[in-house]
């Protein structure tokens, strides 16, 4: 979460603030003094194969919400991997942060054959991955589960991920719910056609960034200093009352420091938010927040029986979205000191001079239930996402308009019909 920032005291009215330094100079003198990435090694060190159960060596795990673990299929071993903010040391200091770290997880995605080949430790047969769908195969021979392990460079393996919590079930009553409280203005084929048991868990790729940072804020506010009324004549028998006020002009500004501690940014080019086709991008941002402090060092095994996205934009893609997003938090925070500019505050320059960042990559989950809906000027697909860690839920159900307008008429009806019968009464009572 961010910190509060170290706030200067708020200029008197009327009075000249000092002028903060330019973010830009101050981002300058960072950039020259902390020039070049520092990789944080997230990789859990294990070759292409075999991923055991620590207590019999069984090679079909899988993730049980229920039990919130790992689940050995052979001789029913729970257990969970280390969590990943204390295994890889990224809850040292924020305000420490300079320069870029960046976990090897988040390195830049690099192009190229997404096929794996991984032999078997069992019987040595060789079996291919086909790694931006899956991260396991079952051994045609020998039936052992192969995991690709380390991380490659194609952006399928992250640094950590966040598990499901939410159990299917869960999610569909609450897709439920959804559209039950939307269902009367919902289109009449996609209630007939409505299939929550269709929902299925998907891992997100995400970013999760920290940030040390200074803001530099400049603009006017203004403060009421009186109001009055005048009245005005309209015509020769009628006057109307008008309302003014006086205000006073001033610049002002806000220099201060801000922590930024677990800010998320979608990875997926397929829900990036520039894409306005994919109506996902805004769903997936609605469900949030998501619990990242207890995201655990990642594992193959948890992503067995869901399906999952693979991460292909780098930091270059999202940097300028993450800066957006950090220049909202200082605006939020600057709040506090302009209360006393009651007609508000105009900010002309702004600026987010950035002296640190924590890069890592994170799977986090999400219940999805799409429909297909095909119109006469085209096709769509509408979501309904569920955080699989809160139950929060977001979604777009397709609307019938000729519902809409029909609904609109019959209540526009029934309030002439009430505004008669009060007037009927107002008659009866007045003894016309």
């Amino acid at each position: 979460m961010p910190q509060p920032p170290a706030q200067q005291p708020p200029s008197a009215p009327g009075a000249q603030p000092q002028p903060p330094a330019p973010a830009e100079q101050i981002q300058d003198a960072i950039d020259e003094a902390t020039s070049g990435d520092r990789i944080i090694d997230t990789d859990r060190g294990k070759s292409h194969g075999l991923d055991k159960c620590p207590r019999c060596g069984s090679s079909d795990v899988h993730y049980r919400i229920e039990s919130r673990a790992l689940v050995c299929d052979y001789c029913r071993n729970e257990w969970n991997e280390d969590n990943a903010e204390k295994a890889f040391h990224l809850d040292t200091p924020i305000q420490e942060l300079r320069g870029d770290h960046i976990a090897s997880g988040a390195q830049d995605v690099q192009a190229g054959d997404s096929m794996v080949t991984i032999k078997c430790q069992g019987c040595g047969a060789e079996i291919v991955v086909k790694s931006d769908e899956t991260l396991q195969a079952r051994c045609h021979w020998c039936r052992q589960v192969l995991s690709i392990n380390h991380q490659i460079p194609n952006g399928a393996v992250p640094d950590a991920v966040l598990p499901f919590t939410l159990t299917r079930e869960q999610a569909v009553e609450q897709i439920k719910t959804f559209v039950d409280s939307r269902r009367t203005f919902a289109n009449r084929t996609f209630v007939k056609e409505f299939v929550p048991d269709n929902v299925k868990g998907v891992y997100m790729p995400y970013m999760v960034v920290d940030g040390n940072l200074h803001t530099d804020l400049r603009g006017t506010g203004e403060i009421t200093t009186r109001t009055y009324t005048v009245q005005r004549r309209v015509g020769k028998d009628q006057t109307v009352s008008e309302r003014y006020w006086d205000a006073s002009v001033h610049e002002l500004g806000r220099s201060f420091d801000v922590l930024v501690n677990d800010l998320t940014a979608g990875s997926s080019r397929q829900y990036d938010r520039t894409d306005s086709s994919a109506a996902t991008n805004y769903i997936l941002d609605a469900v949030q927040p998501y619990d990242t402090r207890e995201a655990l060092v990642f594992n193959p095994n948890y992503l067995s029986r869901f399906t999952s996205e693979r991460r292909d934009l780098d930091i270059d893609d999202l940097d300028e979205r993450v800066e957006d997003k950090f220049l909202t938090i200082a605006r939020e925070k600057a709040r506090p000191t302009i209360a006393q500019y009651d007609r508000g505050v105009r900010w002309e320059r702004e600026g987010v001079a950035i002296r640190g960042t924590r890069w890592i990559t994170m799977y986090v989950p999400v219940w999805l239930y799409s429909y297909y809906q095909q119109t006469s000027k085209g096709s769509y697909v509408h979501y309904i996402a569920v955080n699989g860690r809160t139950g929060k839920t977001m979604g777009s159900v397709p609307v019938s308009h000729p519902r809409i307008f029909s609904l609109a008429c019959a209540g526009g009806a029934v309030a002439t019909a009430a505004a008669a019968v009060v007037g009927w009464g107002v008659f009866l009572t007045q003894g016309f």
